[in-house]
Parts: structure tokens; sequence; C-alpha cells
């Protein structure tokens, strides 16, 4: 999404980790202008303006115009950063020109909106699967994010991908069967009343001999059985 934003940039001749020190302890970042005719360009830049977008609803799908002395305002987006793991500052950033008139690929925020009934009403778990989507769309006509309603999703019912509307200049790159969120069930916990509920017993466990002992009792008992065979002459 263009803003209008500018960002000075300072234009740099070396570089290297010295370099990259001596720009920190200035109150700058290196960074690199990717993309277009021009060709690469390394530059420095604010921090902290950059860190303003980075953190906007719009984020890295941001357009804002990057100001050098010696090319004027060029739109540009940042495709690439890194932040120090301890203090959490940016260290290094990629930015990349946009030319307004030529469509590219971005991938946008989903946003769920509303509780599911599967969840009020039959206790389910909302579960959220995919979290963005890649589209392809001029550059001006980037959404910020897209806002999904979730309210009517009861157990066993999904929201897909497809099912997302989009502007009309707007082109699909993500799999539109891909499963955005979904209502599943609680798992039943097993609990030893269940074992003995008339489960059928695991496979492989051997049959119950004293059910065979107590038959053959019985039949003795009862005389119900077949003769004995009479004693051989000798």
């Amino acid at each position: 999404m263009r803003k209008e934003i500018t960002i000075t940039a300072e234009p740099r001749d070396s570089r290297g980790k010295n370099e990259a020190r001596r720009l920190r302890s200035k109150g700058s970042v290196p960074a690199v202008v990717y993309g277009g005719p021009s060709g690469p360009k390394p530059v420095a830049v604010s921090p902290k303006e950059l860190t303003r977008i980075l953190n906007s609803k719009t984020g890295h799908n941001t357009i804002f115009n990057l100001g050098l002395a010696d090319a004027g305002n060029t739109p540009v987006m940042i495709v690439d950063w890194q932040y120090d793991p301890i203090k959490d500052s940016l260290l290094h950033v990629d930015l990349k020109r946009i030319d307004l008139t030529q469509r590219i690929t971005v991938k946008v925020p989903i946003v769920t909106q509303g509780e599911p009934k599967g969840v009020k009403i039959q206790g389910g778990i909302h579960e959220i699967v995919t979290r963005e989507i890649e589209i392809e769309c001029l550059p001006n006509d980037i959404p910020e994010q897209f806002v999904v309603d979730v309210s009517e999703l009861m157990i066993g019912q999904n929201i897909r991908i497809g099912q997302i509307e989009m502007g009309d200049s707007v082109r699909l790159i993500s799999q539109p069967d891909t499963v955005v969120s979904h209502v599943v069930a609680l798992r039943a916990e097993e609990t030893p009343a269940a074992e003995t509920a008339g489960e059928s017993p695991a496979a492989g466990a051997p049959a119950a001999e004293p059910e065979v002992i107590k038959k053959g009792k019985k039949e003795e008992e009862g005389g119900g059985g077949e003769a004995a065979a009479p004693p051989k002459k000798k």
C-alpha cells in the first residue's frame, strides 16, 4: 500500500563491519536498494523511521519514498531486514525499487473476526491454520489485510482461501483450497471407566484360560460330557 512517507537516505561508498559500526554509532543503519536499471546502491538510512514502518498496519508491504540527493524520490518497499537478537534493533535493511505501473507479488496478513458458534455453543476450539495470503496486484492496490468472519463456523467446518473476497485487480497466488481456520472438537480424555465399559481387549492379548477350566469342571460335575472310554483288558 502506497503511503505519503519520505525517508532520506545518504549514499555510502565503503562496506564492511567497521563501516556498519560507524553508521550505527551515528544513528543510521546500512541498507541496499535493489531493482530497476540503476542496479544495487548502498545507502544509510534512519532505523527509527524504518522500524516505524515495519510496525505499522501495512508493515513491510508499505510503499514509501526514499529520498536520495542524486536520484530524487524513489518508491521502495522493505524486502528483507535483520535485527540484533539482544538489543532488538535494526542492523541491516534491503529495499526494492517499485514501478507503480507494474504488478508485484506480495503476502498480505489474514485477520479473523468474531467468535465461532462451534466454540460458544458446542464447546469446540477455533484454530487458525494460515495467517497470510500471497497475491499479485498493482502496488497501489495492495490491501492492508484480509478480514475473515468466522462467527458461523460449527465443529467440523472451515474457511478456505478461495472463499475470501478480493478486488477485481487482485489475482490469487496461494492455493484456493488452503484452510484459513477451522473449528475442532475437544479430545475426550481416557479414563479407567472407559476401559471397563465393554471395550474389546487389546489385539494380541492371550485368551483367559480360567473360563476353559471352569467349563471342564462343570461338564465333569454334571456328567454331561462324553462317556469315558473303558479300560483295556490285559
